[in-house]
């Protein structure tokens, strides 16, 4: 290699997305107990701003329990004592915490229990997104109508936000005690997310 030869430059590269290694567990979605009456099932896809599907995204969900008490127990994981891995959640305990990666077409799925109103809030889970190209992860709400029909009108956030922008944080009741709720990153209809400072 001659002294005038410069070498051509690396390729540059993408943030993660990492997020399929050590961090998805064994009943990651599953923050309901099992068989609780109280059980809803909420779905949707992550979708960037060209509406196309995030496949790699990872999604925490926190929530109350239907009486809108947050958790106060510790975690339900338990750990594999010979090899130190996650044998998933003990299936009794509700801590209001669940953990899923979309799938090859931006689609996750969580079971919890349906939220309770608290604090003047309509029923709501929080959120958490990461996902490729975030330098920093991203927080919203999902608001979960009640069987009453919600109270959303009275919920602070929602009643700040300009109809059209309040749709975005609305899942949509489905059939068998299901909503959808759909994040989208960017775009005209891009969900509403929270700054905390």
């Amino acid at each position: 290699m001659s002294s005038h030869t410069r070498p051509a430059p690396t390729p540059s590269h993408t943030i993660g997305p990492f997020y399929g290694y050590a961090l998805p567990f064994p009943g990651g979605p599953d923050a309901a107990p099992h068989a609780h009456p109280d059980t809803v099932t909420v779905h949707g896809r992550v979708l960037d701003g060209a509406g196309a599907p995030v496949p790699d995204a990872l999604l925490e969900f926190w929530g109350p329990d239907a009486e809108g008490q947050l958790p106060q127990q510790g975690g339900s994981l338990r750990r594999d004592p010979v090899t130190g891995g996650f044998l998933g959640r003990n299936g009794v305990d509700f801590t209001g915490f669940a953990r899923v990666a979309t799938d090859a077409d931006g689609h996750w799925v969580i079971r919890t229990l349906r939220p309770g109103a608290r604090g003047g809030h309509a029923p709501y889970l929080s959120v958490c997104v990461f996902a490729r190209g975030l330098t920093h992860h991203l927080f919203t709400r999902v608001y979960v109508p009640d069987a009453a029909g919600s109270g959303a009108e009275a919920d602070p956030l929602l009643a700040a936000l300009p109809a059209e922008r309040r749709a975005t944080l609305l899942a949509t009741p489905e059939p068998h005690a299901t909503y959808r709720f759909d994040l989208r990153l960017q775009g005209p209809d891009e969900t509403v997310f929270l700054e905390f400072s």
